[in-house]
């Protein structure tokens, strides 16, 4: 009788189980035992690969910000920082449960730490002061983390009747889930351009 075969594994096959748990369970549904079910192993085989969950979780994170461009800032301080914000956005927006893991900081990961030296570096080399440098990149930063966090629009009911006495300033705030994700796309959008054009004019005086 042929011995039952074990799956083979691979970091990279760990890595995209990891984030289907994380996408579906949210950060606290992700285990090592959970995993290892899902990948129809052993929870020791997995130790071998990956020794703790943190470190699971900071392949994973590195993996997303790998989707992150900062490779604008070679045309300039503004384009670098509007294309930064967008990317960073669209790869959080696909992963949003991984989000608080990734809002603690860098740490050590190459990736994060990467972009970071860039960002920080274009900046500094347009003119702008390490100091102010830094507060615009963390500034970016929250704005990005905020708007990946949640839904504004969808924080709504589609039921006109909740507003239509009691709130007539939000007479059309039924309609708002109906087309939350250009909402929600357009206002980072606005408040992302409000910000840089505000820097921008910080700058030239």
């Amino acid at each position: 009788m042929p011995r039952p075969t074990t799956p083979l594994l691979s970091r990279g096959g760990i890595r995209a189980a990891s984030l289907e748990i994380i996408d579906r369970d949210g950060l606290d549904g992700l285990s090592m035992r959970k995993l290892a079910a899902a990948l129809g192993v052993s929870a020791p085989a997995l130790y071998f690969h990956y020794p703790t969950k943190e470190q699971l979780l900071d392949d994973v994170a590195s993996e997303i910000m790998e989707k992150v461009d900062v490779s604008a800032f070679a045309d300039g301080w503004r384009e670098g920082l509007l294309t930064w914000a967008r990317s960073y956005r669209a790869a959080l927006a696909e992963h949003p449960n991984i989000v608080p893991f990734l809002a603690r900081g860098p740490g050590q990961r190459d990736a994060s730490l990467r972009r970071a030296d860039a960002i920080h570096g274009g900046l500094v080399a347009a003119g702008w002061p390490p100091r102010e440098a830094t507060m615009i990149g963390a500034s970016t930063k929250y704005l990005v983390l905020g708007a990946a966090m949640g839904s504004f629009s969808r924080g709504f009911v589609d039921d006109v009747q909740v507003y239509l006495d009691r709130y007539p300033s939000l007479g059309d705030a039924h309609r708002l889930r109906e087309h939350a994700d250009a909402v929600d796309r357009d206002s980072f959008d606005f408040a992302l351009t409000m910000f840089v054009d505000g820097l921008a004019a910080r700058l030239a005086t």
